[in-house]
């Protein structure tokens, strides 16, 4: 299935865009962030006074010698300053380089080596120091949020107040500064550079141009996604592309976002801000349904009867209404006394007006959207993948199917490959990757459709299911990736009783690992001990052996990001084989193979996941 018919843009770039955006609605409620130390409402920004602050932070930058296409690193949380930064990186005609903010020194020195960032914001000293005792040649500057310099940071330090005054004393000596470099921007210009992890672990670079961050705006507003009366609750990371799609739809359609990436605030800052609209990974809805669900058991008795009860009453509202008919008779009055006695009190619980939420990253399941739809919350699943600046396909609010990720946004063109791999093509794809043309090449076909890694079916309708990956590279339900070649080579290399290891994590929202021994190294370590001479399968289920095991796993924990650490891990009672399967003549893992042997022992570890969020 493909769709030929371009999209005309009515902006030449995200600059262009921000400035239409505080032209057309300058006093209006822009941004919003939390009182200091919570105390008080929210505290807003207009779109003028955040034009008025990211064109100081643009000149400022100018100052410290950036120019257009340079990149400048953002090391920090979400927070309101993340936004102004970019704008100001982009008014200035640069290119942002995001950083999680819960990157490991080693990553983020490699990131803003191999970006060139020119110059560095940081949220806070600590993170600052990520980068010391780094050799970074591009990096003239560091710009701190927060804090006061250390004086013994890799470059030059400055605060972002002492940045924005640079820039307002440049932009005095030269009042067209802004607006004569927003003027040359075009959309083939590079606008972000987001970092994503290969399937070696070497995360690679890729290259976001304007005109697909404004595809993504359009879209956004064209599919009813966002809308002008809309007020939006943004927690997402924003060095993630899910994050950054989402800024470019709140310019285009002007609607007031608070911003606070603090996830412990979520739920108890829902009922306080009152949004319509809320995006999320798979993550935060299981939480929700978690705290649904276990107070209810906690509850028990008659609460618990009537919650299982009114569950059952909205799975078969959500039945009739998937196939497209509206519940009517005795089950239409039992829905309407479940709604009355539980999900109106969810609804409260997270604000009371909301219209939408939006689920990406990583995968929905099934049984935790129809509870949502059920409770009158409807999750609208898209998917997308940083290399196609985010958004690809979603479902739209009133013309959504669970379990697929709907329909393609725009003119994105789609098509299934012969194996079913999603292949597509059109102006939100990225120019490539960051120094590495090969991988770049290996990415598209000859005639430029974009590899998604994804197998999928596409019904008559257009709505896409994604039923596999293709590629090894994993995805918890919380939409980080994970490389699982790359941390179980580092297991090996930390534990000499290693025979194999497999990662498994695939939407799942924490990674596990399963693991065997070496059968000659582990009894060898079991003599002279009261596990001497005995056989594999005892000494592999042995406590001694899980401690021995523990006592690596947290090793390697220690050199791995938080969203990659391995949670539990099961020591299996026998070594893979190729007589089984589970290896090929050359001895690889064949990863399907294994997890299907090994089913029961990889549910056991996330039994109860939900429980443990």
């Amino acid at each position: 299935m493909t769709q030929t018919q371009r999209l005309e843009l009515p902006y030449r770039s995200i600059p262009d865009m921000f400035l239409h955006r505080v032209a057309t609605s300058p006093d209006q409620r822009a941004l919003g962030r939390p009182a200091p130390d919570d105390a008080g409402e929210p505290i807003w920004m207009t779109w003028r006074e955040v034009d008025a602050r990211a064109r100081a932070i643009a000149a400022g930058l100018t100052t410290l010698g950036v120019r257009p296409e340079d990149r400048v690193g953002v090391l920090s949380g979400t927070r309101l300053d993340w936004i102004l930064a970019d704008l100001g990186i982009m008014l200035a005609g640069a290119a942002t380089t995001t950083v999680y903010p819960t990157t490991e020194p080693e990553e983020a020195v490699y990131i803003v080596t191999d970006s060139g960032s020119k110059v560095l914001f940081a949220e806070n000293p600590e993170q600052a120091a990520k980068l010391d005792g780094a050799d970074l040649p591009h990096l003239t500057h560091i710009v701190l949020i927060d804090g006061a310099p250390r004086g013994t940071e890799a470059k030059p330090t400055m605060t972002l107040a002492d940045l924005e005054a640079r820039g307002q004393a440049a932009i005095a000596a030269e009042p067209g500064l802004i607006d004569g470099i927003v003027a040359g921007i075009e959309g083939d210009r590079l606008a972000t550079l987001i970092y994503t992890s290969g399937t070696t672990g070497r995360p690679k670079g890729v290259e976001l141009l304007h005109a697909g961050w404004i595809w993504q705006g359009k879209t956004q507003q064209d599919t009813g996604v966002l809308r002008a009366d809309d007020l939006q609750y943004l927690w997402l990371p924003l060095s993630h592309s899910f994050g950054k799609t989402l800024l470019c739809g709140v310019i285009y359609c002007g609607i007031p976002t608070y911003v606070d990436g603090r996830v412990d605030k979520l739920i108890d800052n829902l009922g306080k801000i009152r949004p319509t609209l809320m995006c999320a990974a798979p993550r935060v809805f299981e939480k929700v349904y978690n705290r649904v669900v276990t107070g209810a058991q906690a509850d028990g008795g008659a609460k618990l009867k009537i919650f299982t009860w009114a569950l059952g009453v909205g799975r078969k509202v959500v039945a009739e209404r998937q196939a497209g008919r509206e519940p009517g008779g005795a089950l239409k009055v039992q829905y309407g006394i479940a709604d009355k006695l539980v999900f109106s009190k969810l609804r409260a619980r997270l604000g009371g007006r909301m219209r939408a939420m939006v689920s990406g990253s990583a995968p929905l399941a099934p049984e935790i959207a129809t509870f949502f739809f059920a409770a009158g919350l409807p999750i609208l699943e898209g998917y997308g993948l940083t290399e196609t600046s985010a958004g690809s396909f979603v479902n739209r609010e009133n013309h959504a199917k669970i379990g697929t990720v709907g329909q393609a946004l725009g003119d994105l063109e789609v098509k299934l490959d012969t194996d079913g791999e999603v292949l597509l093509r059109g102006t939100p794809v990225m120019r490539g990757y960051h120094n590495l043309p090969d991988e770049t090449a290996a990415a598209f076909t000859e005639d430029h459709w974009f590899r998604t890694g994804d197998i999928g079916e596409l019904d008559a309708n257009g709505f896409l299911r994604i039923t596999d990956r293709k590629k090894d590279l994993i995805k918890t339900s919380g939409g980080k990736y994970v490389a699982p070649s790359h941390i179980e080579g580092l297991f090996k290399s930390v534990c000499p009783y290693t025979s194999q290891a497999i990662v498994v994590g695939q939407a799942r929202n924490y990674v596990t690992m399963l693991v065997t021994l070496d059968p000659d190294a582990i009894k060898g370590w079991a003599d002279g001990t009261p596990l001497a001479g005995r056989s594999y399968a005892e000494i592999a289920g042995s406590q001694e052996a899980q401690e021995l095991v523990g006592g690596y796993v947290q090793e390697l924990n220690g050199k791995l990001n938080r969203w990659e650490q391995i949670k539990k891990f099961t020591i299996l009672p026998r070594d893979l084989s190729i007589e089984d399967g589970e290896l090929t003549p050359s001895l690889k893992v064949k990863r399907r193979a294994v997890e299907k042997s090994f089913s029961a022992d990889i549910d056991s570890m996330y039994a109860g996941a939900l429980a443990e969020i």
